[in-house]
C-alpha cells in the first residue's frame, strides 16, 4: 500500500495491549510492560491475554501450530535490535520465553547516562500484529540507582508526613524518564527533606522507595537552623540538585557512587540570601539527554529568587554548569556609565543548539525576552536579536520552557506565547486573562506539554495548538510524564495514571471525559456556501467589561469541532477577533461536516408565518410575522435563536416585543434584506443559544492524521549523526483522510554541533497521539561508526576457537602465540624491546628476557596487578581484538608464509547507515606499533591528491597513503602489528584500525645462509683436492680398504681349549 508500509504508524486509535510480559517472573495481567536489564541475561516471559474464553495455553497452541511466535524489538534513538521468541511449545508451559545474553543488547557495563529502551512486541515481526509497547531499563548503568539517597523510610513513617505536605516537586532522569524523584514540600510545622525514588514511572505507589535526607543536610548546615524543607529539585544527566529552604544542595557525580549514605555532596549558600528568599526560589533546567555525550554538550541549571533587585542589592538570578560548584550571575557585568533599566530576571535558559542565552525580564512597565550570544559558556553583552517586547496584556509572566528536544520556546503566565526561532519573535497562542499558568509538565516521547493554571484548569499543547483537557481539584498534587508518554497525577498518599496500559494511546484519563471548550453565550450561524459557515459569538450590550472575554472565540478553538445538541458538526478552520458588526466581537469560519438540525414548527410556532424585516435603529432590526395561523407567534424560548435566510444576513433574536414582533442583531449588516417579506419555508431557525440550556459544545477534533516513519527510524526521538561533509535524508509520511503526503529532507553537516528539526502537522488535532516528529541531528562522530580491516581470507569463528584453519595449499593460517610473547626488535629475535606482551600470563616465565634492555621493556596492561591469566579477566571479545590495548589477551593471530608480497590492505567504514570502502578524500597513515622494520607499502597517488598528501606529510611528519589500492610487503619474521589511522580534517571521527600478521617459515637470516653455502663449497673443494692428490700419487684408498677386509676374514681369532 505504501512505500514503507512495515514502518510504525501512529494515531490509528487506541490499541489494546495483547501481550503481558515480565523479566522478573510470571507477568501480571493488564499492567504496563516494564522490563529490567541486569548484569545477567535478559529472560522474558510473555503470554497472550484476551477477553475470549480460550486459555493462554490454547492460544499458544494455535499460534505455534501456525508457525507464529512473538518478536521483540528493542529501540532507542540510535539503535534497533530484533529478537525472536522460541517457537517450540513445551507441554507444561503457558507462556513464550526468550533468553537474550546481555552482550547481545549492550556490551557496556559502566555507570553513565544511557537511554531507556522502548520495547515493541508483535506476534509476527514486520506485520505489526497485536503490537504491545513497553520499556527496558538498564539498571546496571543508570546512575541514580547506585546511590543510597539517605535513610530509608517505612510506609507508616511516610503517612505521618501527609498532613504537613503543602506541595510536591518532581524531577526525572533526562535519558530514562521512568527513573524519577518526588519531593515533599513541608509546612513550617514539620522539618525535613523527604524524597521518593521510582524506577518504574510512578505506576504503583508501593514501588516507590522513600528516603530521609534531613540528617545529611543538617550535618552541613547545623541543627540550630530550623524549618528545613525541599523547595525544588533537578536531576541532570550526572548530578542531583536540590534547592532547600536553607541552601542549595549539590550531589557528587552520580557516575561514581559512594558506599556511604549519599550524598557526598555540598550545601551552597548565596551571599545575602536567607530562608525567606530560598523558599521563593525556583530551579530552571533545559532537559536534554546526553547519552553518548559529545564534548560540546553540557548541563546548565539556573536558580532565580522572587525578590526585587535594586542598585544596591545582589543579583536575583544565578546559573552554573556541571559540576555546579561555581555559580555566576545570569547578567554579565555592565560597563560603567551604561544606562540600564532595573528589571527582574524571571527566567534564564541556555539554548545549546543556538549557543545563546535567553532571558525573560519583567518590570512595572513591560515584559521582554532578550537573547544573547554565549561565548565560552558565558552570556555576552552582545544581543543575538533585538529584544522582543510583549504587549501590556502579558502582565503576569511566570517562566519559559523549551519544547521537548527542540528550541521552540514558550513564555507563559496569564498568556502563553510561542517562538519558533529561538526567541527572536513570539506569537500569542493563548490568553487566560485573570487566570495564570503556574506549572508546566512535558513528555519527551510524545512532545506533549501540559499547562496547569492557579485555578486548577489543565491545558494540553502540541507545538502551538492547544486544548483544555480538564481540571484538578486536589489541593496538593503534581503531574508527571513517564517514559512512554503517560501522564500521572501524584498526590502525597496515592498515584493515579492517566490511562490504562491496555488502551495505549489515551493518556488523559485522570481528567475525565472530553472537556467542553464552549462558553456561555449564543452563537449566530451565517452560511457562506453549502459547506462553509461563520459562527458569530454574541456579546450583549450590557455585559460587564471584565466578563466580555468569557463570551468570545480564541485561538484555543482553532481546529476544534462545534457540536449541536440536535445534530450536526462543523470543523473550525479560522478564528477572528473584530469590533463589528455590533454585538459580535469574535467569529469563526467552520467547515460543515454533518448538517445542523433546524427548529421545527412544534418547537418554534413562528415558523408557520411569513417574515418581514425592517430597521429598528441602534444597530437593531425588527422581525415581524405575517400571521397565517392563530398559533403562530414569537415566544420567550425563541430568544437567542438565529433566523437564517439563504443569500442574506442572519439575525440573532435578542428581545421579544410581542407575539408578532421581535428585535434582532444582524451578522452581516451589508446584506440585510431591508423591507422585504419572506414566505414560510423560505427562512429557517437555528438554536445555538444558552438561554434554555446548553445547545452547543466545542470539543477537540478526533485525530484524522496517520503519522508513519521510515522502517529504520522506529523511535519518535530519533538521533542521526552527520559526519563532516556528509549528508542524510529524513523521510516520514503524513496520511490525512487516506491522502498520502511524503516528506523528505536532505541535510548536510559541516560544523560540529547539534540541532533539532521539528516536523509539525499543524492541522492535526491535540487528540492525536503524535503530531510532532523531532529528529535530533548531530554534526559529529557517531559512536556506531568505525573503520575495519577486511582480511584477505576470512577465518570462521569456530576455527579461531580451535586454532586450526588450513587453506587450499595445506597451510595452517592461525598461529597460537607463545605465552608472554614479545615480537623481535631490530636488534634481533632474542632481544625484544617492545612494551607490549601478547598471550600474557603473569604466573609463567617470560621468554627472551636475557638481555638488560629486554628486561627493562615489557609491561602488562590487562594483566597488571594480576598473578594468573585467569585474574586478567579477558573476555572473548578482548581475546580476538586486534587493539594493542588488549594485547595481553590476544592468543591467536593470522599466520602467513614468508615472504608476504603485495598483501592488500582493504579498509571499510561501518556505520548505522551501512558500509563503504575507505577511499579519497580519506587519506591514512600506517605505523607498526612495536617499531619493527622490514616492511613497506605501495600505493598510487592521484594527481588531485598529491598536494594534499605533501601538505599533510609536512604537518604530521609521517608518510601519508592513499587507502585505495594500498599493498603491504613484509620481509621480516614473526609478528607484525600495524595501526592505520585516517588523517584529521576529513571526518569528525577518529578512525583507527589495527591488524596483525605473523610471518612464519622464514629462511635463516643473514649471514647464516651465506656461511652454510661457503662451508659446503669449502668442504666439497677439499674432497676434490684430496681425490686429485690420491690420483697423481697413484694411491688407491679403495683397494687398500678391500685388502684390509680380506685379511680380517683369512686370519680368524685363535681359540684355545683345555
Amino acid at each position: 500500500m505504501f512505500d514503507f508500509s512495515s514502518g510504525i504508524t501512529y494515531n490509528k486509535g487506541d490499541t489494546e495491549a495483547r501481550f503481558a510480559c515480565n523479566s522478573e517472573g510470571i507477568p501480571p495481567r493488564d499492567e504496563m510492560i516494564k522490563l529490567y536489564l541486569s548484569s545477567d541475561d535478559l529472560k522474558i516471559q510473555c503470554f497472550f491475554q484476551s477477553e475470549v474464553e480460550f486459555t493462554t495455553k490454547e492460544f499458544l497452541s494455535v499460534f505455534t501450530s501456525a508457525g507464529l511466535a512473538p518478536s521483540l524489538e528493542i529501540i532507542n534513538s540510535t539503535y534497533t535490535g530484533v529478537f525472536h521468541f522460541n517457537l517450540t511449545l513445551y507441554s507444561d508451559r503457558v507462556y513464550w520465553l526468550i533468553d537474550i545474553p546481555r552482550e547481545n543488547i549492550t556490551k557496556n557495563t559502566d555507570i553513565a547516562a544511557v537511554e531507556e529502551w522502548l520495547v515493541r512486541i508483535t506476534l509476527q515481526y514486520g506485520l505489526n500484529i497485536y503490537t504491545t509497547e513497553g520499556t527496558l531499563l538498564d539498571t546496571v548503568r543508570e546512575p541514580i540507582l547506585h546511590w543510597k539517597l539517605g535513610t530509608m523510610m517505612k510506609k507508616k513513617t511516610i503517612q505521618r508526613l501527609y498532613p504537613h505536605v503543602v506541595d510536591l516537586k518532581t524531577t526525572k532522569c533526562p535519558c530514562a524518564n521512568d527513573v524519577a524523584l518526588l519531593g515533599f514540600v513541608m509546612n513550617t510545622t514539620f522539618d525535613g527533606v523527604y524524597i521518593g525514588l521510582s524506577f518504574s514511572g510512578f505506576w504503583d505507589y508501593d514501588d516507590t522507595q522513600w528516603y530521609n535526607l534531613t540528617d545529611m543536610v543538617y550535618s552541613q548546615v547545623g541543627e540550630e537552623h530550623k524549618q528545613l524543607s525541599v523547595v525544588d529539585m533537578v536531576l541532570t544527566n550526572h548530578f542531583l540538585v536540590i534547592l532547600t529552604s536553607l541552601g542549595l544542595f549539590i550531589s557528587g557525580d552520580l557516575r561514581y557512587p559512594s558506599s556511604s549514605v549519599l550524598m557526598v555532596g555540598k550545601l551552597l549558600y548565596f551571599c545575602g540570601f536567607e530562608r525567606v528568599d530560598y523558599i521563593k526560589g525556583k530551579l530552571w533546567y533545559n532537559e536534554r539527554c546526553f547519552a553518548n555525550r559529545e564534548h560540546f554538550e553540557v548541563d546548565y541549571v539556573t536558580i532565580t529568587f522572587d525578590r526585587n533587585r535594586t542598585l544596591s542589592e545582589a543579583n536575583s538570578c544565578f546559573y552554573s554548569k556541571e559540576p555546579f560548584l561555581e555559580w555566576l550571575p545570569c547578567l554579565p557585568p555592565v560597563p560603567k556609565g551604561t544606562k540600564t533599566i532595573l528589571s527582574t530576571v524571571i527566567t534564564f535558559l541556555v539554548d545549546q543548539e543556538q549557543s545563546s542565552a535567553v532571558y525573560l525580564f519583567h518590570n512595572q512597565k513591560n515584559t521582554i525576552v532578550s537573547v544573547r550570544i554565549l561565548k565560552h559558556n558565558k552570556p555576552d553583552l552582545i544581543q543575538k536579536f533585538p529584544p522582543f517586547s510583549f504587549p501590556s496584556s502579558f502582565s503576569s509572566p511566570v517562566g519559559m520552557i523549551f519544547h521537548p528536544r527542540s528550541h521552540f520556546l514558550y513564555a507563559y503566565g496569564n498568556q502563553v506565547w510561542l517562538s519558533i526561532d529561538g526567541g527572536n519573535t513570539f506569537d500569542l497562542i493563548a490568553d487566560f486573562h485573570d487566570d495564570i499558568i503556574k506549572n508546566t509538565y512535558h513528555s519527551f516521547y510524545t512532545s506533549d506539554i501540559t499547562l496547569v493554571s492557579q485555578s486548577g484548569k489543565v491545558y494540553l499543547t502540541k507545538a502551538g495548538k492547544y486544548s483544555k483537557i480538564g481540571s484538578i481539584s486536589d489541593k496538593v498534587f503534581t503531574l508527571y510524564y513517564d517514559h512512554m508518554g503517560f501522564i500521572h497525577k501524584l498526590t502525597p498518599d496515592h498515584f493515579e495514571a492517566g490511562g490504562s496500559p491496555a488502551a495505549f494511546g489515551n493518556s488523559k484519563g485522570i481528567f475525565g471525559q472530553a472537556f467542553d471548550m464552549g462558553f456561555d453565550t449564543a452563537l449566530a450561524p451565517q452560511y457562506l456556501t453549502l459547506n462553509e459557515m461563520i459562527f458569530y459569538a454574541y456579546v450583549p450590550k450590557n455585559e460587564p467589561k471584565d466578563r466580555v472575554h468569557t463570551k468570545q472565540f480564541y485561538d484555543i478553538h482553532f481546529g476544534k469541532l462545534i457540536h449541536s445538541r440536535k445534530t450536526g458538526t462543523a470543523y473550525i478552520r479560522k478564528v477572528f477577533q473584530h469590533n463589528t458588526p455590533e454585538g459580535f466581537l469574535s467569529s469563526v469560519i467552520a467547515e460543515l461536516i454533518d448538517p445542523f438540525g433546524i427548529e421545527e414548527v412544534n418547537e418554534s410556532s413562528c415558523l408557520s408565518s411569513s417574515l418581514s424585516i425592517s430597521e429598528a435603529g441602534n444597530h437593531s432590526y425588527k422581525l415581524s410575522l405575517q400571521l397565517q395561523s392563530v398559533i403562530s407567534s414569537f415566544q420567550d424560548s425563541d430568544i437567542e435563536k438565529t433566523v437564517v435566510i439563504p443569500g442574506y444576513s442572519s439575525f440573532l433574536i435578542t428581545t421579544i416585543l410581542d407575539n408578532e414582533n421581535a428585535l434582532a442583531v444582524a451578522t452581516m449588516p451589508e446584506i440585510v434584506p431591508h423591507n422585504m417579506t419572506f414566505q414560510k419555508d423560505s427562512w429557517f431557525l437555528y438554536n445555538f443559544g444558552k438561554r434554555n440550556g446548553q445547545t452547543w459544545n466545542i470539543y477537540a477534533k478526533p485525530c484524522n492524521y496517520w503519522f508513519q516513519q521510515h522502517d529504520d527510524s522506529l523511535s519518535l526521538s530519533v538521533l542521526k549523526y552527520i559526519d563532516l561533509g556528509k549528508s542524510h535524508t529524513l523521510k516520514m509520511k503524513v496520511i490525512p483522510n487516506t491522502k498520502l503526503t511524503l516528506i523528505s529532507l536532505h541535510l548536510f553537516g559541516y560544523f560540529q554541533g547539534s540541532t533539532s528539526l521539528e516536523f509539525i502537522v499543524w492541522g492535526a488535532s491535540t487528540e492525536c497521539y503524535v503530531t510532532t516528529f523531532v529528529p535530533m541531528l548531530k554534526s559529529s562522530c557517531s559512536y556506531l561508526k568505525s573503520m575495519h580491516h577486511i582480511p584477505s581470507e576470512t577465518i570462521p569463528l569456530e576455527d579461531w576457537m580451535s586454532g586450526v584453519y588450513v587453506n587450499s595449499q595445506g597451510f595452517n593460517m592461525i598461529k597460537v602465540l607463545p605465552i608472554n610473547y614479545r615480537p623481535p626488535s631490530n636488534m634481533g629475535i632474542a632481544i625484544p624491546l617492545t612494551d607490549h606482551f601478547y598471550h600474557a600470563d603473569p604466573s609463567k616465565p617470560i621468554p627472551r628476557n636475557l638481555f638488560y634492555k629486554s628486561k627493562r621493556s615489557g609491561k602488562f596492561k590487562q594483566c597488571a596487578n594480576a598473578t594468573t591469566r585467569k585474574e586478567c579477566n579477558c573476555t572473548n571479545d578482548q581475546k580476538f581484538s586486534y587493539a594493542v590495548a588488549f594485547s595481553d589477551c590476544r592468543e591467536k593471530v593470522p599466520r602467513f608464509k614468508f615472504p608476504v608480497i603485495q598483501y592488500p590492505v582493504s579498509l571499510q567504514v561501518y556505520s548505522e547507515d551501512g558500509n563503504f570502502p575507505v577511499e579519497t578524500p580519506y587519506l591514512v597513515t600506517v605505523t607498526e606499533v612495536n617499531n619493527r622494520e622490514n616492511w613497506n607499502l605501495r600505493h598510487t597517488v592521484p594527481e588531485n591528491v598529491k598536494k594534499m598528501k605533501a601538505y599533510l606529510e609536512s604537518i604530521l611528519s609521517v608518510p601519508v597513503y592513499n587507502p585505495l589500492g594500498l599493498n603491504l610487503s613484509i620481509k621480516g619474521s614473526e609478528l607484525f602489528h600495524f595501526r592505520v589511522s585516517v588523517v584529521p580534517g576529513v571526518s569528525f571521527c577518529n578512525l583507527v584500525e589495527e591488524f596483525q600478521i605473523y610471518v612464519d617459515e622464514v629462511p635463516l637470516p643473514f649471514p647464516g645462509h651465506t656461511l652454510i653455502a661457503v662451508a659446503a663449497a669449502v668442504l666439497l673443494g677439499g674432497l676434490i683436492f684430496i681425490a686429485f692428490m690420491f690420483q697423481i700419487r697413484n694411491i688407491h684408498p679403495w683397494d687398500t680398504f678391500k685388502k684390509l677386509i680380506r685379511r680380517n676374514n683369512v686370519n680368524p681369532t685363535n681359540i684355545t681349549a683345555n
